[in-house]
C-alpha cells in the first residue's frame, strides 16, 4: 500500500530528502490523512500556529523504526494549510490522494525559527524564552525559565533554580506586564516584580 512509512522510495516522491537545519523548531505533528484528496491533518504544538501557517517549507522527520533501522527526514512544499479548530488542515505537493497522504502520519513538523514571520512589539515566541535567566528588580536571581504553560487568558513562566542541597525549586510567574517588567533577549534575562520568597 502507498504511503508505509520507510518502505520505497517511491512513497515519499513529495519528500525532498534533507537533513532538518539547526533551528529548526518543532512545531506539529501529522495526526493522519484528512478527506481523500491527499490532505493531512496537523496538530500543531501551539494555540497560535502562526509558523505552520506562514511557511510554505516545512521539514519531516520520523523516530528511528525498527523495520528501516533508521529515521526518516526531509522537506516537503506546503500547497495549501488553513486552521481547522483546534488542529490544522495542510496539503502536501505531490500528495494527491489519501493512501499516499496516509504516509506522513506520525512525521514530526519542523519550521526553521529563521523563517518565523517577525514578532510585534511586546510579543515573543515561547522558544526564544526558554532559556533565559529571570532577575527580580532588586537584582536576585530567581532561576531559568524552563518551560512556559498557557492557563486560558495569560501565559505562566515556569521558572527552575537549584536550592542549596541539590533540590529543584520551581516558581510560577503570570507573564504579564505587571509581573514582568522587561525582556532583554540580547543579555537573555527577564526582570520581574517578584520576591524571591513568593
Amino acid at each position: 500500500m502507498a504511503g508505509q512509512i520507510g518502505a520505497t522510495d517511491a512513497n515519499w516522491l513529495a519528500l525532498d530528502r534533507a537533513a532538518v537545519p539547526a533551528d529548526a523548531v518543532k512545531v506539529g505533528k501529522v495526526a493522519d490523512a484528512w478527506g481523500v484528496q491527499g490532505a493531512v491533518k496537523i496538530y500543531p504544538y501551539s494555540a497560535d500556529p502562526v509558523a505552520l501557517l506562514s511557511s510554505r517549507k516545512w521539514f519531516l522527520s520520523f523516530a528511528p523504526l525498527p523495520s528501516v533501522g533508521a529515521g526518516i527526514q526531509g522537506l516537503v512544499k506546503v500547497k495549501e494549510v488553513k486552521k481547522h479548530g483546534s488542529f490544522v488542515v495542510a496539503k502536501f505537493e505531490g500528495v494527491n490522494d489519501r493512501d499516499a497522504a496516509a504516509g506522513y502520519k506520525g512525521a514530526e513538523i519542523s519550521v526553521p525559527r529563521s523563517g518565523f514571520p517577525t514578532a510585534g512589539p511586546d510579543e515573543f515566541y515561547w522558544i526564544d524564552l526558554i532559556g533565559l535567566q529571570v532577575v527580580n528588580i532588586e537584582g536576585v536571581q530567581l532561576g531559568t525559565i524552563d518551560d512556559l504553560i498557557s492557563n486560558g487568558p495569560q501565559t505562566v513562566l515556569v521558572i527552575k533554580s537549584v536550592v542549596p542541597g541539590g533540590q529543584v525549586l520551581e516558581r510560577l510567574i503570570p507573564f504579564v506586564s505587571h509581573y514582568v517588567t522587561e525582556v532583554d533577549k540580547a543579555m537573555g534575562i527577564v526582570r520581574v516584580d517578584w520576591q524571591p520568597d513568593f
